[in-house]
């Protein structure tokens, strides 16, 4: 029986181009003269890996100690390819070895037919354009802020009257039929819980349009997209457009978006990356820009809070270009490299999920933190200080409340808003950012009016919020044109500006020295970049330790500081406002 022969094939290399192949040719001349043999068992393939900075390699080599010649021999190579390929050598390397494999598949396969360009493929010529990526970006973002202000305006009209009127009319009758009408019990679940929770409430509408429109944005495909649009300004940090995936969740949570920096392989982007993602505003700092835009610039709201979340991408942007080159600049950015899904059209229950998810987060705060926060401060403000009146019964400016939130007011009276009710809702914010407006719901106490007119019937208060609900999701719907700047409005809007909203404006045109408008623009900067609330600390602190908490948490109060200051006192000095 004649012997089998066995067939080897031989060794198929990736040839990359002239100038990286000779650069691979010299280094394997010096790794063969220069270190041992089973050391440089492949030299062409430790060559390779040492242009692409393996950090275990190029330490293994540094250690040897013949690895003198082979690290100056690497430290030239690498010199005069960074000039050839000012994107990095290792992304050369890469983008050679797919196109190897690309060539490869096309000679030993043949397709039935000609490839046909897939739409998502024509779809992405356009979205990850290099110049055109990013300001399609930008108008997607807009369109979402518009959608939270302007389009479900209505909703939230609606869930505020339906609160203060039919909520708050059964909940009064509860309280009579057992016998606790008058008393500070009805007095802690009126201004206490109501107007507190309630105060929050009203933004679920926005809360829930914003979290609507980042699902289909996700479960179309496009998140993927906008990570690889801005890969190329993540560089510029030094990081890769994976960073950017954690400030995008940063969006509707800061809390998951620390988490998320777990993807990130190298522990200074990691950290670098956690840093930066406190400033890509969250959905309950919402809330708060959405009352101000509206109080102090109702005709351009959508475009304040738009741009309020750019200043924050900015922010984070110039804060990376300072960080990078100082405390991280030992970190290299790691390759990245991103398969993009095809696009597909979102489905309804990916999309309810998604939102339902979020707001219900949302809700769980109000019934729990939120409550709880509200109910603290009613009894902060009903307790007198120096024995100026009793409990229940004492004027808000001598509560104990506002005692304490004097005493901080001066912080920020330069800023604009040094009135004890805007300083006491900023510290009450460090809770959680939603209960800013709780707070100011609270501290801007408004008396109402006595109405003599019979209670509503339960059958009235049922009919009110059915009739208003339709109402509301008509006039939302007519508002969807806004989104591409087509209004349907068939007169000019009313000013229906709420008590507390002229009590807000009124205080903030007294602290500002008739400045309203600029102080609101300095509160809303000031809370968009202050310390997160306690969860997201703690989050913070399991993620990346106690070192790097106070860093962000002190850098944060004292950037939020002079950020508001310069805004504020150089408006005034350019006469805006």
């Amino acid at each position: 029986m004649a012997d089998e022969m066995t067939y080897v094939a031989p060794p198929i290399y990736v040839r990359y181009e002239p100038e990286i192949e000779a650069e691979i040719s010299h280094l394997s001349t010096i790794i063969r003269q220069s270190l041992p043999i089973g050391f440089a068992a492949s030299p062409r393939w430790l060559s390779i890996q040492l242009l692409e900075e393996d950090p275990q390699l190029v330490q293994a080599v540094q250690q040897t100690s013949a690895g003198t010649p082979v690290s100056a021999a690497l430290a030239a190579s690498l010199n005069r390819l960074r000039v050839i390929y000012p994107d990095g050598i290792d992304v050369a390397l890469v983008d050679q070895r797919y196109t190897f494999v690309h060539q490869l598949v096309r000679r030993v396969i043949t397709l039935p037919g000609e490839h046909r360009i897939t739409p998502s493929e024509r779809i992405d010529k356009v979205v990850t354009h290099r110049w055109l990526g990013i300001p399609i970006f930008l108008l997607l973002m807009w369109i979402v802020f518009t959608l939270t202000t302007h389009v479900v305006a209505p909703l939230v009209d609606w869930v505020d009257a339906a609160i203060n009127g039919p909520v708050t009319n059964r909940i009064v009758a509860l309280l009579g039929l057992i016998g606790l009408h008058g008393t500070w019990v009805e007095r802690i679940v009126l201004d206490g819980v109501i107007v507190g929770v309630g105060g929050v409430l009203v933004f679920i509408p926005s809360l829930m349009a914003l979290y609507l429109a980042l699902a289909v944005l996700e479960d179309s495909g496009y998140m993927a997209r906008a990570a690889f649009v801005m890969d190329r300004l993540m560089h510029a940090l030094g990081l890769h457009g994976k960073s950017f995936l954690p400030m995008i969740v940063g969006f509707g949570c800061t809390v998951p978006a620390f988490y998320a920096t777990r993807t990130l392989k190298q522990e200074q982007d990691r950290i670098l990356t956690g840093l930066l993602v406190p400033f890509m505003s969250c959905g309950a700092r919402l809330p708060v820009y959405v009352l101000m835009a509206t109080i102090f610039f109702p005709r351009h709201s959508g475009w304040v809070v738009f741009g309020i979340y750019l200043i924050g991408m900015l922010t984070a942007i110039i804060l990376g270009l300072v960080l990078k080159p100082t405390l991280f600049r030992t970190s290299q950015p790691a390759p990245f490299i991103m398969e993009l899904p095809p696009y597909r059209i979102p489905t309804i229950r990916n999309i309810w999920f998604h939102m339902w998810e979020r707001s219900s987060l949302f809700i769980r705060k109000a019934w729990t933190i939120i409550m709880i926060t509200s109910i603290t401060i009613w009894l902060l403000t009903a307790t007198p200080v120096d024995g100026r009146g009793t409990f229940a019964d004492v004027d808000l400016e001598q509560s104990a409340f506002a005692t304490i939130a004097t005493m901080i007011a001066p912080v920020f009276a330069p800023l604009g808003f040094g009135s004890w009710e805007a300083s006491g809702a900023l510290v009450t914010g460090f809770v959680a950012k939603e209960v800013i407006i709780s707070t100011m719901a609270q501290a801007y106490h408004v008396d109402k009016v006595e109405d003599d007119a019979p209670p509503a019937t339960v059958i009235e208060d049922i009919e009110f919020i059915v009739v208003g609900f339709t109402l509301a999701v008509f006039d939302a719907i007519k508002a969807i044109p806004l989104l591409i700047g087509v209004d349907l409005s068939e007169h000019e809007a009313e000013d229906e500006s709420s008590d507390l909203m002229l009590a807000i404006r009124r205080s903030f045109e007294a602290s500002s020295g008739g400045h309203g408008a600029l102080a609101a623009l300095s509160f809303m900067l000031f809370v968009l970049i202050y310390t997160p609330c306690v969860t997201a600390v703690a989050a913070q602190y399991q993620e990346f330790g106690k070192k790097w908490v106070w860093f962000s948490i002190l850098g944060q109060l004292v950037l939020a500081w002079l950020v508001a200051w310069l805004v504020f006192q150089g408006g005034k000095f350019l006469g805006w406002g």
